[in-house]
């Protein structure tokens, strides 16, 4: 196996065929863990313990058949026009947003990095959280110089992303895993073109917590990944199960131990177009190149427990320290009840969730143009981050 300090770069072809062993037994691995099927509930109409019970032990779950597929051609469609509207270079400032709106968001949403690339393996990016790089197989010929890897901002760049936020199960398990105070973290395309998708090194995401007394496997919450494509072994995120619940691990001696990247107790995340992952962020997870024939875009939103974040102070984005007070954890969540009345007005024979923080509220959390522009636009300003 190479070196993990010393990396020869070969095509992507040859990459693919080098990866076919490991992700075939990758594969078997996962598909053999019982962490996956449809969402139900127990007669008291809470999440079914089983699914809670298989989530703990193995950091993640397979939530099956969760978005039906009217919804799941509204989202694709939503992200292919994001997408086509991009600039061709990260050097070049637009806006995916209806063109009344561009000129009014703040954050740019397209983040870009080089065909098959590990931009950050073995760098100080994201407080360092990624230790070792990995392989960056040579692009196919005619490949383009930059390559789409993310979108930030989903729930004001698409409708159909608001809407898929207020979806009725995926916020009852929120409230089954981190209570029914759950508060917001963040919202995130990923996308992994065919050929040309760069790797995500392993690490495990969270800053604030690895040291506090009492510190939990669930202490810096988890994404669902809503999948609007197949997630296979060849183009999906790897994970290391069971890892959430060990604290914080030295990657790079995992990665020494295993003799190259490909960790000998990972595997990836198997399922299906219409399927959502929950995986918390404790665990060791990755991508490698996706030197596939198969496109991924995956859909994050991630959640945490209350208690986790009110009265932290951390680092934002733009490096300035933020302390999370009641009213700025109120603010952020409102995004959630927007979204529940945002879903309720489009799939109107579908029993919308409730949100507790906001029984009895004042505030005016309904979907209108008024709140897209008051409320939404830039919501993500006030993302949170632990």
């Amino acid at each position: 196996m190479d070196s993990p300090n010393q990396k020869k770069q070969i095509s992507s072809n040859e990459h693919a065929r080098s990866m076919k062993d490991y992700q075939r037994l990758g594969t078997s691995k996962a598909l053999a863990l019982k962490n996956r099927g449809r969402i139900k509930y127990a007669t008291s109409g809470k999440v079914d313990q089983t699914i809670l019970d298989s989530y703990w032990e193995h950091g993640f779950y397979v939530f099956k058949n969760v978005i039906k597929f009217e919804e799941l051609a509204e989202l694709r469609q939503d992200v292919e026009r994001v997408i086509q509207e991009a600039p061709s270079e990260p050097s070049v400032l637009v806006q995916g947003l209806p063109a009344a709106e561009k000129r009014s968001i703040e954050r740019p949403p397209y983040r870009f990095a080089r065909p098959l690339s590990d931009p950050l393996g073995g760098t100080n990016r994201n407080r360092g959280r990624h230790p070792v790089k990995m392989s960056d197989p040579i692009p196919p010929k005619g490949s383009p110089k930059f390559t789409i890897e993310l979108l930030h901002g989903n729930l004001h760049l698409m409708d159909s992303c608001l809407r898929l936020y207020g979806h009725p199960d995926l916020l009852a398990v929120a409230e089954a895993i981190n209570g029914p105070d759950f508060v917001p973290y963040n919202e995130v395309t990923f996308i992994k073109e065919p050929g040309l998708g760069p790797s995500v090194a392993w690490h495990q995401d969270g800053a604030t917590h690895w040291d506090a007394e009492d510190w939990d496997e669930g202490a810096h919450g988890f994404n669902f990944m809503v999948q609007l494509y197949p997630s296979t072994a060849g183009n999906g995120v790897w994970v290391v199960p069971g890892s959430h619940k060990l604290g914080k691990i030295n990657i790079s001696r995992m990665v020494k131990e295993s003799g190259s990247e490909r960790i000998k107790d990972a595997v990836p995340m198997i399922c299906e177009g219409g399927d959502v992952i929950i995986s918390n962020r404790q665990l060791v997870h990755g991508s490698f190149a996706n030197s596939s024939k198969n496109r991924r875009v995956t859909l994050n939103e991630g959640f945490f427990p209350r208690k986790r974040v009110i009265g932290i102070e951390t680092s934002q984005l733009d490096g300035e320290n933020e302390y999370y007070t009641g009213d700025r954890i109120r603010q952020r969540s409102r995004i959630i009840d927007l979204a529940i009345d945002a879903r309720k007005q489009h799939f109107k024979d579908e029993k919308p969730f409730i949100y507790k923080p906001f029984v009895g509220s004042a505030e005016d959390n309904t979907w209108c143009e008024k709140n897209r522009s008051e409320l939404l636009l830039n919501y993500n300003l006030n993302d949170i981050y632990i």
